[in-house]
C-alpha cells in the first residue's frame, strides 16, 4: 500500500509538504500545478513551486515530490516536462482533474476530459520528452459533466504511456461534494494494467478501507483528510498494513507545537506580511477534527502582525503542556 499526498492548489505548498512528511506515512507528494500555456518556462518558475528541486526533488524527510504540469497543448507540455526532469524532478504529474472555472476557461484541467484523444496526445508528448526512467503520472476525474467518457479517458492515458494513474472519484460537475464514487474506479481497474491510485473522501481508516474494497485499489491519495488530521497517513498505514507498528492518534497537545513549526516554516519562506494566512487556513481545516482548533482560530483570525500570531500559538502550546500540579496531564482549560 502506498499513500500519496494530494496536490491541493493554494494549500499544499512546500512548507505544508515539509510538515506533513515529517510525521511519516506519506510515500510521495505532488506539487501544486505549474501552469503551461505556449512557451517553455524559465527554471525559476519550477523552483518557486518546487524548491525541493534543490534537494534532489525530496522533502527534508526524504519523501519524493513529483512536479505537476497543467495545460492543454501537447508540445509545450512536453517541453516543460523535459525541463522539469532536467532540473531534477523525480517524476512528472499531469493534471486533468482541476475543476476551477478559471482554469477550465483557459484550456486546462478537467475541461480536457471532454476530449480523450487530446488527453492522449498531451500524455504522449510528456512521455516522449521525459527520460524513460522518470515516471509520468496522471491525475484525472471520472469525467467533465458525467462519466460517459471515463473508460475512453483512462484507456487513452494508458495507451499514451503513463506510468500510473490517480483517479478522483467524482466528475468536474460533482466538484468536491460527497459522496465519492469509488466503485466507478473499479471499472478502470478491470481494463488497465498500470497502477491506479484512488482519491476522494478519505477522512478516516474506515473510509480508506471502504475505498480500497470498492475501488479495488491498494494505493490511495489523501487530500483534505490529511489536513484535518495530519497523522492520518500513518494511522491508515498502521491500521491497514500488517507489517506497520500500531500508532496512537495525535491529541491536540501534540498538534499545538506543529502549528508553531508550520508558522516558522512559512516565516522563513515567505514575506512576513502574509505568513498568517497559511496558519489560519490550516486551523480552518483542523477545526473539523479538533474542537480546540476552532477556539484558536477565533483568537488569531483578525491578527495581522506575525509577532501577535506567534504569541497566540506559543500560548496555546504552553497551555497544553503538563501542569505543575499534575505531572503528565495537559491543562484542560485549553486542551
Amino acid at each position: 500500500m502506498r499513500l500519496i499526498l494530494a496536490p491541493m492548489e493554494g494549500v499544499v505548498d512546500h512548507t505544508m509538504r515539509a510538515l506533513l512528511t515529517s510525521l511519516g506515512g506519506i510515500d510521495r507528494c505532488v506539487t501544486e500545478f505549474v501552469r503551461v500555456t505556449e512557451r517553455l518556462l524559465p527554471p525559476r518558475v519550477f523552483y518557486r513551486l518546487c524548491p525541493e528541486l534543490h534537494s534532489a526533488g525530496r522533502t527534508a524527510a526524504g519523501t519524493p515530490v513529483y512536479l505537476q504540469l497543467l495545460g492543454g497543448q501537447p508540445l509545450p507540455i512536453g517541453e516543460n516536462a523535459a525541463r522539469a526532469a532536467e532540473l531534477g524532478a523525480p517524476g512528472i504529474d499531469l493534471n486533468f482533474g482541476c475543476p476551477a472555472k478559471t482554469v477550465n476557461r483557459s484550456d486546462g484541467g478537467a475541461i480536457l476530459l471532454r476530449e480523450p484523444e487530446r488527453v492522449h496526445r498531451i500524455v504522449a508528448a510528456a512521455r516522449t520528452a521525459v527520460p524513460g526512467l522518470v515516471p509520468v503520472t496522471v491525475k484525472t476525474r471520472l469525467g467533465f459533466e458525467d462519466d460517459e467518457l471515463f473508460l475512453d479517458i483512462v484507456r487513452a492515458i494508458e495507451a499514451a504511456g503513463a506510468t500510473e494513474l490517480t483517479i478522483h472519484a467524482r466528475t468536474r460537475r460533482q466538484g468536491y461534494r460527497p459522496p465519492a464514487h469509488w466503485h466507478t474506479i473499479a471499472k478502470a481497474r478491470e481494463i488497465l494494467r498500470i497502477p491506479i491510485i484512488a482519491n476522494g473522501e478519505i477522512w478516516s481508516v474506515g473510509d480508506a478501507q471502504r475505498c480500497r474494497e470498492s475501488s479495488g485499489c491498494d494505493d490511495l491519495m489523501l487530500g483534505r483528510g490529511a489536513l484535518c488530521r495530519p497523522d492520518l497517513p500513518r494511522i491508515i498505514r498502521s491500521a491497514l498494513h500488517n507489517s506497520a507498528p500500531a500508532v496512537e492518534p495525535l491529541a491536540w497537545p501534540a498538534i499545538a507545537p506543529l502549528l508553531i513549526a508550520y508558522f516558522e516554516l512559512n516565516l522563513a519562506a515567505y514575506d512576513a506580511r502574509y505568513v498568517g494566512n497559511p496558519i489560519k487556513q490550516w486551523l480552518a481545516y483542523l477545526r473539523g477534527y479538533y474542537p480546540q482548533a476552532a477556539l484558536l482560530f477565533e483568537r488569531v483570525k483578525r491578527l495581522r502582525a506575525p509577532a501577535d500570531i506567534h504569541a497566540q500559538l506559543l500560548a496555546e502550546a504552553n497551555a497544553c503542556k503538563p501542569s505543575a500540579g499534575s505531572p503528565g496531564a495537559p491543562s484542560m482549560a485549553a486542551c
